[in-house]
């Protein structure tokens, strides 16, 4: 993982080691052991984490079977958004792919944190215009690219994951069939 207070000014912006020191006097540790649930549907998720190490899955099941959302890995932040934002139950199961580490931050100490340091509202702000341009690329990409283009779009940016997880999360990510990604997979590869 990198050095806590880096990651927090790459999601949140600059900060000075005061307002850091502040911030990370919030976050405690938190392992889970592979399959455990960071949280689960219907459930309503009460904490935000820092991945130190490890993978976590994000899907749901509609109709019998499992729709993968995402794939986050170590520096990434990890919560679900409706359970943890809006205490609405979680549309989502979070589970740990491997044993994980993590940096946690309650939702309790996440509003103590808004009082003491109101700052947090104008970094938070920051923070969630960025995922919102986040989901927003990724929109676009599905929208506007061919499953060829995001199969190697992905795998440019994730290029261990493919070592690491089930193809088929993978392809539910990118929003194709197992037979699609596989397809995909062996012209890439040069597999017959």
């Amino acid at each position: 993982m990198q050095d806590f207070n880096t990651l927090i000014q790459e999601h949140f912006g600059q900060l000075t080691e005061k307002e850091l020191a502040i911030i990370h006097s919030y976050f405690q540790e938190e392992q889970l052991q592979k399959n455990d649930f960071f949280t689960k549907s219907t459930k309503v998720c009460d904490k935000l984490s820092i991945i130190k190490s490890g993978i976590l899955r994000v899907y749901a099941l509609a109709d019998g079977k499992e729709i993968t959302q995402w794939i986050s890995t170590e520096n990434f932040l990890i919560t679900e958004v409706l359970g943890f934002f809006f205490d609405q139950p979680n549309r989502w199961n979070i589970q740990a792919f491997t044993d994980t580490a993590l940096l946690t931050i309650t939702k309790a100490n996440y509003l103590k944190l808004c009082k003491e340091f109101p700052k947090w509202n104008e970094i938070e702000k920051r923070f969630i215009v960025k995922c919102f341009a986040m989901i927003e690329d990724r929109v676009f990409s599905h929208l506007s690219m061919t499953a060829e283009e995001r199969y190697d779009l992905y795998f440019e940016q994730n290029r261990a994951l493919f070592n690491q997880v089930p193809l088929q999360y993978i392809a539910s990510v990118l929003g194709m069939t197992p037979e699609t990604f596989s397809r995909i997979r062996k012209r890439r590869t040069g597999n017959p």
